[in-house]
């Protein structure tokens, strides 16, 4: 499908969470070719934890499982208590995500960073 039939991410703030330098600016790049606005994207849960208890909106997020060791869970719990949509953008099988998370969608990396912006639409707070 032509990129210009897809939903459209205008207007939508969406949290990189990526230690991957060359990972995160790929995914950045897609989402703004989507027309989002991307918040980082941030190499570690302390400073993704800082943007989240800020007042600007997010309307999704994007997460590594593994940033540098620590493993994202405490955010995705941050995220969930506030009600903002997230998807896992990992290296590791389904099989590594708790149970508490099955019904979160998981990207296994290595995947198109444009095939992710595409599908974010649908998991995405109205913006």
């Amino acid at each position: 499908m032509p990129y210009s039939e897809v939903q459209s991410l205008a207007h939508c703030r969406i949290l990189v969470v990526e230690d991957e330098y060359f990972i995160a600016d790929e995914m950045a790049l897609a989402l703004r070719a989507f027309g989002a606005e991307v918040i980082g994207p941030v190499p570690t849960m302390d400073k993704a934890i800082k943007i989240v208890e800020s007042t600007e909106p997010i309307h999704a997020a994007i997460l590594d499982v593994n940033l540098k060791g620590a493993r994202v869970f405490p955010l995705a719990d941050i995220l969930g208590e506030r009600g903002i949509p997230f998807v896992f953008a990992t290296g590791y099988s389904g099989t590594a995500i708790p149970a508490a998370y099955e019904a979160v969608p998981l990207w296994e990396k290595p995947f198109d960073p444009r095939a992710l912006a595409q599908a974010l639409p649908a998991v995405v707070l109205p913006c």
